[in-house]
């Protein structure tokens, strides 16, 4: 694989052989690495897989995508399945690119499933104003 590889890129990635509950077969991933390392050839990308699978209001276990681009369906990002993979697994890409909003709710996700304080951002300067005053906005309220 020569092409660039983007953050916030969808790429097309061979999860196989997979291994208990893990993702198998070849599915679409969100990259989810740092731009510095993606830009230093790293050998590993960190990923979440996406599933057609949908499940309806379980954020911030999982992020509906909207089909877009080359990503032919609705789609949800398996935030409990983030995980590194060598490049050599990305087949084809990008598919699709998500935008900021969609980005910041997945690293928000990520901050929340990892239980690390998410420090918020403004959008359009992406400076960093401080930790969010409720750093799990997305977790359901108990019935």
């Amino acid at each position: 694989m020569t092409q660039k590889i983007n953050s916030g890129e969808i790429w097309t990635a061979n999860l196989d052989p997979r291994n208990g509950t893990e993702p198998g077969k070849k599915r679409p991933v969100l990259i989810i690495q740092d731009q510095t390392m993606l830009d230093m050839l790293h050998p590993s990308t960190i990923i979440i897989p996406l599933t057609t699978k949908l499940i309806d209001n379980l954020e911030p276990l999982r992020i509906r995508i909207k089909a877009q681009t080359s990503l032919k369906k609705d789609s949800d990002l398996l935030m409990d399945q983030i995980r590194a993979i060598d490049n050599s697994r990305l087949i084809t890409g990008p598919i699709a690119k998500l935008d900021n909003l969609l980005m910041h709710k997945a690293y928000r996700a990520i901050a929340e499933i990892l239980g690390i304080p998410f420090l918020t951002t403004t959008l359009s300067t992406n400076k960093y104003i401080g930790i969010a005053e409720d750093p799990a906005p997305y977790r359901r309220k108990p019935s």
